[in-house]
């Protein structure tokens, strides 16, 4: 059932096109994630589903409604959310209770419980996104908009706020992501829209993204004697041999790391410094934005 529909969405600024004709759908409990460059139209959006800006042309809705009639059911955070640097952590909460009939108390659930009289901002980054988690699920929302939720944290605290969303979600709350993690995209979000230009370039599963790529399984090492590179090139497993200084670069199919591995050991070679780089989500998004950045919009 989808619980979010967006069809022909189409939003201008003056003269600047930020969405045009964006459409898609998303399921009731799925995490559905946002990805795009700058100035992708992801923010707009995300906005227009949140109910803070209005479409010039196609149609939102949200529960079968549109979103500024349902406000109460949609939790917002958004990229740029920020409190008064004095006020506490339990007066903000008690703050934004204030808007709802049946507010939901999350502060045990997300470790705020014994930060209540911290000041906001004597927090760190990780519980200042645990706070804001908290502001956005106060009013028990069916749907959450999380926007670049965990820009600037630490990669432990970026982990321990995933933990936080699959929680989330896990309580029966659907999630709109936005994110310029791929890392992160490929961990929580069932199915990923990539923008660029202000229209959906791509809309799958991070996995269906990246067997799109037409790429190839990269072997990196450093042999430990004199190798010709001949030999590597003549292995029909393998595309492309190339050497950077003493680094010795591989790319062929999934088989080419057991076909290497296999002459050196017949020559007694040892690969040291070994890496595999396989094909990636990273690799998808680059191929489907060309990596292109901008004003967000």
């Amino acid at each position: 059932m989808a619980i979010v529909e967006v069809r022909d969405l189409g939003k201008r600024y003056g003269p600047k096109v930020a969405v045009d004709s964006v459409s898609f759908e998303v399921a009731e409990g799925e995490i559905f994630g946002v990805l795009g460059p700058n100035g992708a139209g992801k923010t707009t959006t995300v906005e227009c589903v949140s109910g803070l800006r209005k479409p010039d042309r196609g149609s939102v809705s949200v529960l079968g409604r549109e979103p500024a009639a349902v406000r109460s059911s949609i939790g917002v955070q958004l990229q740029a959310s920020e409190l008064p640097e004095r006020i506490r952590v339990g007066e903000a909460l008690a703050l934004f209770s204030s808007f709802y009939p049946s507010p939901a108390d999350w502060s045990e659930r997300l470790g705020l419980a014994p930060h209540l009289g911290v000041e906001f901002g004597r927090l760190s980054g990780g519980l200042k996104q645990r706070l804001s988690i908290a502001l956005a699920l106060v009013g028990s929302p069916r749907v959450a908009v999380l926007d670049e939720l965990t820009t600037g944290l630490d990669p432990q605290a970026r982990r321990d706020t995933w933990s936080l969303i699959e929680d989330v979600r896990s309580s029966g709350v659907t999630i709109l992501l936005v994110t310029h993690f791929m890392e992160e995209a490929e961990r929580l979000c069932d199915r990923v829209a990539v923008f660029r230009g202000g229209r959906i370039a791509a809309l799958d599963t991070p996995s269906g993204l990246v067997s799109r790529v037409d790429g190839a399984t990269r072997v990196r090492f450093v042999p430990s004697a004199a190798l010709d590179l001949a030999l590597l090139r003549a292995l029909p497993e393998v595309r492309e041999v190339s050497s950077v200084g003493d680094q010795v670069v591989v790319s062929g199919s999934d088989d080419v790391l057991h076909a290497v591995t296999s002459v050196l050991a017949r020559r007694q070679i040892v690969a040291r410094q070994l890496r595999v780089d396989q094909v990636s989500l990273d690799d998808a998004y680059v191929e489907l934005t060309g990596g292109g950045d901008g004003e967000d919009r």
